[in-house]
């Protein structure tokens, strides 16, 4: 047990986080367009067995307070009033810096947006942001290992495919919201390669056009016969249309009507004028027939 214990403490430990931010387009008059953290939550665990150690959330207040509605449009959105008495970044800046710095994050798009306005935040601030020693970004590994089979690649999406319950948009909800959709795309894409004959489909995960069995096409080919068969009973003036399961019968031709069939055409080769290239055809297909 010793030994399990030492081993799991070498193990660099994964910190799912996510920030809620204000929207830039609703800065009132004459205040800067940017995005102001609200809330940051994280979730620290061990990669071995995937279980939480530790966890943090805090609501935060901006340094404008415009830029908060005074009525969130999401029934568990932040409203001004939840953080007008929270606490600054600055005031939160140690805990964040220590459940961040060293470890491997983890999250739903934050290469391109949470670690971006995190730095932001720290070097408001003038210190040195948190550093991070590995990155899982679930956007672009699920982009590629999972594809777009749930429909697109938000969370809410993901969540939904798989029965998750609704996303709440609050921090710490979301980031086990996170790991919770990232367990359940590994257990079938570990399934899909266990069973690929039997589980995988890639054309049904692609989306692409519909297959046509085998069965269905001698269907569809006996109904053309059918078909065709009930028009040429009729009339036979035009010719067949074109069709796979057309079969036309053809009597197979013997030797006595060919050779009638080649006295024919010599008798009316002989009545033009005369080639010799045409007399040595018709002797050489003479003798082949014999």
């Amino acid at each position: 047990m010793a030994a399990s214990y030492r081993d799991e403490e070498r193990v660099p430990e994964i910190v799912f986080f996510d920030i809620e931010t204000s929207v830039p387009n609703r800065a009132g008059p004459g205040h800067e367009r940017r995005f102001w953290i609200l809330e940051f939550g994280a979730m620290v665990i061990c990669p071995l067995k995937l279980v939480e150690i530790e966890s943090y959330c805090t609501l935060i207040k901006p340094g404008d307070l415009s830029v908060v509605a005074l009525k969130s449009t999401r029934s568990d959105g932040i409203t001004r009033e939840a953080v007008i008495k929270a606490p600054t970044f600055e005031e939160v800046a140690d805990k964040i810096f220590e459940v961040l710095d060293g470890r491997i994050w983890a999250g739903h798009n934050i290469q391109r947006f949470d670690c971006l306005r995190i730095k932001e935040a720290f070097a408001e601030i003038g210190r040195p942001a948190p550093q991070p020693i590995g990155m899982i970004d679930s956007l672009g590994v699920l982009s590629d290992k999972f594809g777009r089979r749930a429909g697109d690649m938000k969370m809410a999406t993901l969540a939904n495919y798989f029965g998750l319950g609704q996303q709440k948009h609050r921090s710490l909800d979301d980031v086990r919201m996170n790991l919770e959709v990232l367990k359940n795309c590994a257990t079938v894409l570990f399934l899909e390669s266990s069973l690929p004959n039997m589980l995988s489909n890639n054309k049904l995960h692609n989306g692409s056009s519909k297959i046509i069995t085998r069965s269905k096409n001698n269907v569809d080919n006996k109904r053309t016969v059918s078909s065709y068969n009930k028009e040429e009973s009729s009339s036979r003036k035009s010719p067949p249309p074109a069709s796979i399961g057309y079969i036309r019968a053809v009597p197979y031709p013997t030797r006595a009507s060919l050779r009638k069939m080649t006295e024919r055409v010599k008798s009316i080769l002989c009545k033009a004028p005369s080639s010799q290239s045409i007399n040595n055809l018709i002797k050489h297909s003479q003798s082949i027939l014999r």
